[in-house]
């Protein structure tokens, strides 16, 4: 029986604005559409791994709000088990993100019941966790309640991917503790307090610098530059990015996220795994929405046929 992917994180309503572009400071725009979607890091991971059609488990909280029942209902609906999903007094959380006609994206994150999201929550679904072939994380509910996910994955020989976003400094305690860590470059430089360069040698030294820091695995996720594999002391490897037409960013790292952790689960190779997770990511950036983008097993499959293969260097 195949072991669940567990993801431990984050469940949002996205409120969506496209326009020609993103305002400055101060400045009034008027959009072309609106729409909402159902998104959050945790969420869109979780969604992610369902449409990919491996069994998962969403472990979160919502609000006792509107909002909270059509995110427990999309998640169902994409084929997340919810049974971990908490409902919580007050609002549920939500994304305020505006996007330009290049595919560029800001975002403002209200938590609401994700700040609530405490240890002694994640606690309850201990017996959900112990079953997981693998945890996902990120960094949009307490940092505490993260830490408590890499000492009970630690505790349980069980590997954990952590997503560091939104970018915030982290303990070389909680690192130690994460087998996979999948910063984008704002997120390293962060992580690194310093700025990376560009190139494979910048690169590779960001990578080297984050397994210095006690992280086991490091995959920097370049965007359209593809993405750096440091694995333990082997040799680095560059995995391109696949050329697509970008319609909306958002939730891209979201895909890749599910698709890498996919491919690993089935027993591919972490390079094969990277290029699965970049055809993911590479479908949904084509689509609107976050959870919405999210593409099947078919269509990655499909577009893994049309597509020359990137190949791993």
């Amino acid at each position: 029986m195949q072991k669940p992917i567990v993801v431990v994180g984050s469940i949002n309503l996205d409120l969506v604005v496209a326009a020609d572009c993103i305002p400055e400071v101060g400045e009034t725009i008027i959009g072309n559409t609106f729409n909402t979607f159902y998104g959050g890091k945790g969420a869109n991971q979780a969604v992610a791994v369902a449409k990919l059609g491996y069994p998962v488990s969403m472990v979160g909280n919502v609000g006792s709000d509107a909002f909270g029942t059509q995110l427990c209902n999309g998640l169902k609906n994409a084929g997340v088990d919810t049974t971990f999903v908490n409902t919580v007094e007050g609002a549920s959380g939500v994304a305020l993100i505006t996007t330009g006609r290049r595919g560029e994206n800001n975002i403002v994150v209200v938590p609401g019941a994700n700040g609530l999201f405490t240890p002694q929550l994640l606690e309850k679904a201990a017996p959900l966790l112990k079953q997981a072939g693998f945890l996902l994380a990120q960094l949009e509910i307490p940092l505490e309640t993260v830490d408590y996910l890499a000492q009970f994955a630690e505790r349980h020989d069980i590997p954990l991917m952590l997503d560091p976003a939104p970018a915030r400094e982290l303990s070389g305690a909680l690192l130690g503790r994460v087998t996979w860590i999948t910063p984008n470059e704002t997120e390293t430089q962060e992580l690194l307090k310093t700025d990376i360069e560009n190139g494979d040698q910048g690169y590779n030294a960001a990578a080297d610098r984050l397994r210095a820091r006690g992280v086991k695995n490091v995959l920097l996720k370049l965007g359209s530059g593809g993405c750096v594999i440091a694995q333990g002391n082997l040799p680095k490897e560059h995995v391109p990015a696949f050329s697509v037409i970008a319609v909306d960013t958002t939730a891209a790292g979201d895909a890749f996220n599910g698709g890498f952790a996919v491919g690993l689960m089935r027993g591919s190779t972490v390079a094969d795994s990277a290029i699965f997770a970049s055809a993911v990511a590479a479908i949904s950036v084509t689509r609107p929405g976050a959870q919405p983008s999210m593409p099947t097993e078919g269509e990655v499959e499909r577009f893994l046929e049309q597509h020359s293969i990137p190949t791993a260097q």
